[in-house]
């Protein structure tokens, strides 16, 4: 008899423990320990508990304690106060029950966004290689550069959480399977800051940009068709709002410096539609996020055959170049943004360039000199500015090429001319200072200019910090 009092107490008890645990706080996937908080703010951390569950974070670096209660639904958001950038650090959240964070730092976090181009790991894909890799994986332990993938997630209805991940010290093993740019990115400004630096990767291969984007915003383009709840995502990644519901809805609010983004190459097929849907995405996600007009940095898309790839559509507006002159405009669209040029690193066989420190490098420029202030260094490609028509030529000016331009003693090839026929021919092209004089002798009465205006071309035009020349033309023809 007292042995069956006994089993029936240890099944009481038991259950208990259960139902205690069960109600412990419950932490949104992207806070866990390794993690890197944003210095100098006052950062959201949020989870769920019980409705009326009284939470309390408390924070190694001040001693100090932050208190919130879960709302009917059973969320809470608590905002605590970083200091500058150091740690490691411990943070404890306690509703009654103790969750603790170990090993975390203060530094400089950034998102970094986009598709397979932002996406593709350091290792490669299968049977595609990020060039040099092996050895940048070997010598990449830093205790100092923090990593987050966001797990991918395509959905029809909006996640409060993602799937589960977790922050990652960069190492070999870390470094391996996270992406290219985005490392490349991070470990040039954490050498220059010298301070830790936290990079979340949220990236989708082959999405397009309005897969990334709430139904709300996406009301203006009435083309767009936005699916219901239940309907069967025949394209994971090319859905309108899916992968803003799986994977961007839920780490909305992290405290950020700014952001970085590799994308496009999936919306080549209609670029005049991109010149408008891209600024709105930067708009939306900025208001979303709730730090005003944090840095937003963008690739632009590398040159590529894009007639090998389904539909297989070939010239007029299928050349991507037009894609690539949407993001270039998009620079006077978009506040505190710019644009990393890689014209000189497509290929044509590989829509995944293998050379991927450029596009990560060249965003750190951007980064370094933009938003940390560091003098002294190139960090914008020279941009088209304007032309003057004289005589039989044209002069092409641009900005952004304090030193002049180059083609290193390589003859200019990739210029073209046309008249009032709207007919381009070669040009010659001469490098002046910081302008290009163009002429063909088939063009007596010039009035536009094309560069680089291919779907595949390797750049040829430079400042002389060897930063490439955006592909542009002088006509809306």
């Amino acid at each position: 008899m007292r042995r069956n009092v006994l089993q029936t107490i240890n099944l009481i008890a038991l259950v208990m423990l259960g139902l205690t645990a069960s109600a412990q706080v419950k932490l949104a996937s992207l806070f866990t320990s390794n993690m890197v908080l944003q210095q100098q703010m006052n950062v959201p951390i949020w989870g769920w508990d019980k409705t009326g569950k009284n939470i309390s974070i408390t924070t190694s670096w001040n001693n100090k304690t932050y208190k919130g209660v879960a709302d009917v639904s059973g969320k809470w958001k608590i905002k605590v106060s970083t200091p500058v950038a150091g740690g490691p650090y411990t943070i404890n959240i306690t509703d009654g029950q103790l969750t603790k964070l170990d090993n975390v730092l203060i530094g400089e976090v950034w998102l970094c966004g986009g598709q397979s181009n932002m996406e593709m790991p350091m290792k490669g894909f299968k049977g595609q290689p990020v060039l040099g890799s092996n050895e940048v994986i070997l010598h990449s332990k830093n205790d100092k550069i923090r990593l987050y993938t966001v797990p991918r997630s395509s959905v029809t209805e909006v996640q409060e959480n993602s799937k589960p991940s977790e922050w990652k010290v960069a190492g070999p093993e870390s470094v391996s399977n996270f992406s290219a740019t985005s490392y490349y990115f991070g470990r040039l400004l954490n050498q220059m800051l010298d301070i830790p630096v936290g990079l979340i990767h949220c990236s989708y291969s082959g999405s397009y940009a309005e897969a990334w984007l709430d139904p709300d915003v996406l009301k203006a383009f009435p083309e767009i068709k936005i699916p219901a709840k239940g309907d069967t995502i025949k394209q994971v990644s090319r859905t309108p709002t899916t992968l803003y519901n799986g994977m961007l809805h839920p780490i909305l609010g992290y405290g950020i410096k700014g952001a970085i983004y590799y994308q496009g190459e999936s919306n080549r097929d209609n670029p005049e539609n991109y010149e408008k849907l891209f600024p709105m995405l930067v708009a939306r996600w900025r208001e979303l996020w709730g730090q005003g007009e944090f840095p937003f940095y963008y690739a632009q898309i590398a040159p590529y055959d894009y007639a090998q790839l389904p539909p297989y559509n070939k010239g007029g507006k299928f050349n991507s170049a037009y894609l690539r002159e949407a993001q270039r405009r998009s620079l006077k669209t978009i506040p505190n943004s710019a644009m990393a040029v890689l014209m000189d690193i497509g290929e044509q066989a590989s829509i995944h360039p293998m050379r991927k420190e450029p596009g990560g490098t060249r965003l750190a420029y951007l980064a370094l000199g933009k938003t940390y202030g560091l003098k002294g260094f190139g960090f914008a490609s020279p941009e088209y500015d304007s032309m003057t028509i004289k005589d039989t030529s044209i002069v092409v000016k641009f900005v952004n090429s304090p030193n002049g331009m180059t083609s290193y003693n390589r003859p200019l090839t990739q210029f073209e001319i046309a008249g009032k026929d709207q007919k381009f021919y070669p040009a010659k092209a001469v490098i002046n200072g910081s302008s290009v004089t163009v002429s063909a002798p088939e063009v007596k009465q010039p009035v536009a200019v094309r560069y680089a205006f291919r779907d595949f071309i390797i750049g040829e035009l430079y400042g002389t910090d060897g930063l490439p020349v955006s592909s542009f033309r002088t006509d809306d023809w």
